[in-house]
């Protein structure tokens, strides 16, 4: 027979336990490894598909021209055909270019410039009011994505966002960052992993 003490005791380390589902539950934080993607500095703006390009040639019209970055990441110039230009700063795709002209010309002199930048594009999907795909100018936060599709619907659950990371190593593997986001700690400042920004090809995703 239970006794007047037992009952109470069972009570409070039932609501004691409840009482820490709820508050890990309200504190999850992301993964360490997905929190170190994140902090990743940003680099230079890297040259990508429908991005248009302004390439001169010093002192050689003919081989100057503006170019649209192919779907595949090329592009083509004269005399050396098709360059890869996906993924590399404007700096960097200059001298892709010269080193390819050398086997044509002495010493050529190239310079890259980005007219318009058409490649960075993020996804918002789920219960958001505006859901698709978002081409942006200059980088954005999480708070700015939501903002940008029209914010919430009645039923989002506003603390179970996701954004979802493509990323590929240094040695070519492909791996899916799933980094979690709760909107309390996005208004309040505090939790990780906080306000980051978006990168190219981010979706933020909301149940």
């Amino acid at each position: 027979m239970m006794t007047l003490h037992t009952m109470l005791s069972d009570g409070l380390r039932a609501i004691a336990v409840i009482a820490g589902c709820a508050l890990a539950a309200g504190c999850a934080t992301a993964p360490i490894e997905n929190l170190a993607e994140i902090r990743k500095p940003l680099a230079d703006f890297l040259i990508g598909p429908e991005d248009v390009l302004d390439i001169t040639v010093w002192r050689n019209a003919d081989l100057s021209k503006t170019v649209i970055v192919r779907p595949d990441g090329m592009i083509s110039m004269p005399l050396i055909g098709d360059i890869q230009a996906q993924g590399f700063t404007a700096a960097q795709l200059a001298d892709k270019i010269a080193l390819k002209l050398k086997e044509f010309k002495e010493s050529p002199t190239v310079a890259v410039s980005v007219k318009e930048i058409n490649s960075y594009n993020i996804y918002v999907v789920g219960e958001v009011a505006k859901p698709g795909k978002y081409p942006l100018k200059s980088h954005t936060t999480v708070l700015q994505a939501i903002s940008i599709a029209g914010g919430f619907t009645p039923f989002a659950s506003k603390n179970k966002m996701q954004v979802v990371r493509n990323t590929v190593s240094a040695n070519g593997e492909a791996a899916e960052n799933r980094i979690p986001v709760r909107y309390d700690d996005l208004l309040t400042g505090k939790g990780e992993p906080g306000n980051f920004m978006l990168r190219s090809g981010d979706t933020v995703v909301v149940p």
